[in-house]
Formats: C-alpha cells, structure tokens, sequence
C-alpha cells in the first residue's frame, strides 16, 4: 500500500490507497458521435448489477490513443458509467490524428470539442442522460479539459491525473529537461529553467501557448487532480502551485499527491478518484 497527502479544501490528510476490485464483464454500447464534421466512435460500459450513480467521459493523453475499456470497466466496478472513444483519427475514429502539432491551440480546441460532443451523446442517451457528468483523463487531458468544460454547461465534475496546471511551454521546458523520465527525486520546475542555456521561445505557428489556469478561474465546477511525486513529465510543483493560487481564490478544486507513483499513476491511483467523486455524487 501507498501512502499519499491529499488537499481538500484547506486541509491535509494521509490517506491509504488500495487496489479496488474489478469485476469480470460489463454491459457494453458501441455508440457513434459526430464532432467537427467526422464521426468517432466510442464505447459505454455501464455497471454490472446497479444504476450508474454518475457518468464519466475519458480525455485521452498525448499519442494516437484508441478507447481504454480497462479505465471503463474500473469506473464501472465502482457504479459509474464511462464512455471512451477512439481519438480522431485512430482506431475506428474518423477524421485526422494531429501528431506533428498535438500542442497546437487549434488541435487542443479540437479535441476538448470532441469531448464536449461526446458528452452531449451522452446527454441524448436514454440510460445516463439524466445522471451527473464527470470530464475525466490524464496528462494532456490537463490542458484539454479545462477548455471542455469552459465550452459547455454539461460537466459537473472534473478529475484529472497527471495533468499540467501550466502552460504548454512550461512542460515542454520541463519535459526536455527530464526527458520524460519518472525518477525517485525528480527536478523542481525551477531548476529545469534554470538549466536552459538560452530563452524559451514559443513558436508563433502553434497559436495561443494554451494555460489551463486562464479556463480553470471561469469554471465553478468542483476539480480533482492527482499527481505523482516521481512524475517526470509535468513540472509537478508548478502545477500544485498554480492549483494552490486558483484554490485560495476560491475555486472549488483539490488535489491528492502520491510520493511514490510517476506519470502512469491511474490503476494505482483510482480508489482516491473514486472515493471523491462517491463523496460528491453518491447518495
């Protein structure tokens, strides 16, 4: 078991993560959707042997990601519904997959559309419809769906692991850095850009550098963020420290830190997910 401190509202807490179980099938819809003139496609995995008490969308990271059933299925085992798609242009997803400029403005904008056209599938289907909606994903789900959630009043909740609560920049400045490695004792974000021999420079070609914080101070919305102490990818302390600002501003969003766990953190991770979305949706 790993231990980890958790910020809720104003206070810490240690609490014991352990591996929650997982049954063996779910029910399973196949469902198409249209977003931006192409039609992807997804699955919804409901729970076995009760109504879902929520629905969750999942934003995929960074990479040509096809839907995660497993991530699905795990929510599932706890009484949530969850859709997964394949990312455009992937797997039975129309459209393009964007892999020279992933961090562009334009195809962040794009994909936090597919997000928000997925959940308002979902808004039209008979079985969840009327169910609290929850935006949920990892690493650059940090930067997509923030901007979902601004374009939409659909979202209720959002939960993101390993998400950078900072600029583009500021994580290709700290993943060049790190070189994506998860290490026992990671960098500070500050002695990442220290290290840089010369100004960082953000190409005029990628549009907007994209900060989540700028959609996170519009949004009202509860936000849980889940980090890993050895994540070598996101400049962690930055992201608390943005979250912290947002936080004392009176946003209504918390954060848990797992000292021993990097990027990849969810299957390790997910009961501290799942014992705060029950204590905001579960009745």
């Amino acid at each position: 078991m790993k231990k980890c401190v958790i910020r809720w509202f104003g206070f810490i807490a240690l609490v014991i993560a352990v591996q929650c179980g997982q049954a063996a099938s779910f029910p399973q819809q196949e469902l198409e959707f249209e977003s931006e003139s192409v039609t992807l496609s997804g699955t919804l995995v409901l729970p076995a042997a009760e109504a879902p008490h929520s629905v969750v969308v999942f934003v995929h990271g960074s990479g040509p990601q096809t839907r995660n059933l497993w991530i699905a299925e795990k929510f599932a085992s706890q009484g949530v519904a969850a859709f997964v798609y394949d990312k455009r242009g992937v797997g039975k997803s129309g459209g393009e997959y964007e892999s020279q400029q992933s961090v562009s403005e334009k195809n962040i904008r794009l994909l936090a559309n597919d997000a928000v056209a997925a959940i308002e599938q979902l808004k039209r289907h008979s079985l969840v419809k009327h169910l609290p909606v929850g935006l949920v994903g990892i690493s650059q789900a940090g930067w997509i769906a923030p901007v979902a959630a601004v374009n939409t009043d659909l979202v209720d909740y959002l939960v993101i692991w390993s998400g950078p609560v900072c600029k583009v920049s500021e994580e290709d400045i700290y993943s060049k850095y790190t070189a994506d490695k998860d290490t026992e004792k990671v960098p500070s974000y500050l002695e990442a850009l220290s290290a840089r021999s010369s100004p960082y420079i953000w190409p005029d070609f990628l549009g907007e550098d994209t900060d989540p914080s700028v959609s996170l101070a519009k949004l009202r919305i509860p936000g849980l963020w889940i980090f890993g102490g050895q994540d070598g990818s996101v400049p962690v302390d930055l992201s608390i420290a943005r979250l912290e600002k947002l936080i004392q501003e009176g946003r209504p969003y918390e954060y848990a830190l797992f000292s021993a766990v990097g990027h990849n953190n969810i299957d390790t991770t997910f009961d501290t997910a799942m014992a705060w979305i029950k204590r905001l949706v579960f009745n």
